[in-house]
């Protein structure tokens, strides 16, 4: 059960805090036990402190990635601004509590102390540690958000400087076009048409569980991306175009009663090589440069000329397990912008 609930997205989430709230008490013990003395009662050495932030730096690291996973997929564009910043306010109240009832569990087990618990929550010099476990609890979501920005796992590799050289990378891109786009920004109205993408691209986040990477926004079209071996592995493609057409259909009601309708998405898909580096300089991005990208736009273009939800490229469809799914080969299709024509399968479930 718990091997299942902790997918690939979710412990990278739970690593990032782990790490990073490890780091932060760490650096902590450095700072107060090199060259300092304790002014408090407890008295800590160099050694002992470090004990103390190799313990307590991965359990508050795993309850603050825990809060994070809930409110990214339960709370976050679900409810007000106002009851968001009212829960982030209690969950800090609540976790400052809990880090003073596990430090003074393991400072206990380990070394034994003679005060209470209360004298240890507000020992001398206690208000500086809190206004910094506040600062690195601010600083680590911070980080969390530049992260999802950039996607998925990128932050890293972006500081380590894994984009600033251009490099070729084989990958799988699907373009996901939301249908009637038009039709319903005129009936709608410009904001509760945005409203209704938004909604839309929350949902798109199903993707992650199958190692789905949200490349770019534009408009209302959504661009996917997986390295090819992760696109492949257990048709984690195929699984997320139509997890997220399941997601949508299971809010049914909740599309209909909001904005009078359930969208509908196509798509198109195709894996080859692409260059990938960062660009800008005052506002950076992981961009992906080469024509598979091209050649996965114009598939999909082709999406209502050949009435099929789900087309891919047949050089994709021939590396793909064809259990579970039908592949109709439509034939060769001469895409804009491309010399030769491109063999174009059509995909839909096998139902029995």
């Amino acid at each position: 059960m718990v091997g299942t609930w902790i997918n690939k997205r979710r412990w990278r989430t739970l690593r990032f805090y782990m790490i990073g709230w490890t780091l932060s008490f760490v650096f902590l013990s450095i700072v107060r036990g090199v060259g300092t003395e304790e002014v408090g009662s407890l008295k800590f050495e160099f050694q002992d402190s470090l004990l103390i932030a190799f313990s307590l730096g991965p359990i508050m690291g795993f309850v603050s990635g825990l809060a994070q996973i809930i409110s990214e997929e339960r709370i976050y564009k679900n409810i007000s601004l106002r009851k968001f910043l009212l829960i982030q306010l209690l969950y800090t109240l609540l976790f400052m509590v809990l880090l003073v009832v596990v430090a003074f569990g393991i400072y206990s087990l380990y070394f034994g102390t003679s005060i209470d618990l209360l004298t240890f929550a507000f020992d001398t010099g206690s208000v500086a540690i809190y206004f910094y476990v506040t600062c690195v609890n601010i600083f680590l979501s911070i980080l969390r958000q530049v992260n999802l920005m950039l996607g998925e796992g990128n932050l890293f590799k972006l500081i380590m400087g894994r984009f600033y050289t251009p490099h070729e990378e084989e990958r799988i891109f699907m373009f996901l076009d939301l249908q009637a786009s038009t039709t319903l920004a005129e009936r709608l109205g410009h904001v509760t048409y945005s409203k209704l993408v938004q909604d839309c691209f929350n949902d798109l986040g199903i993707a992650a569980a199958n190692n789905g990477e949200i490349y770019q926004y534009v408009g209302d079209e959504a661009v996917l991306t997986w390295p090819l071996d992760e696109g492949i592995h257990n048709q984690n493609l195929l699984k997320t175009f139509y997890r997220f057409k399941q997601q949508l259909e299971s809010k049914r009601e909740y599309y209909e009663n909001t904005y009078d309708c359930l969208p509908f998405f196509k798509a198109g898909v195709h894996a080859g090589i692409v260059t990938v580096t960062e660009v800008g300089k005052y506002k950076k991005e992981i961009a992906y440069h080469g024509d598979t990208i091209n050649t996965a736009a114009r598939i999909q273009g082709q999406c209502n000329n050949l009435g099929s939800e789900l087309l891919v490229s047949e050089t994709l469809k021939n590396r793909l397990d064809g259990s579970h799914y039908i592949f109709e080969h439509i034939g060769s299709v001469p895409l804009k912008g491309k010399k030769g024509a491109v063999s174009i399968c059509s995909v839909r479930v096998d139902v029995y």
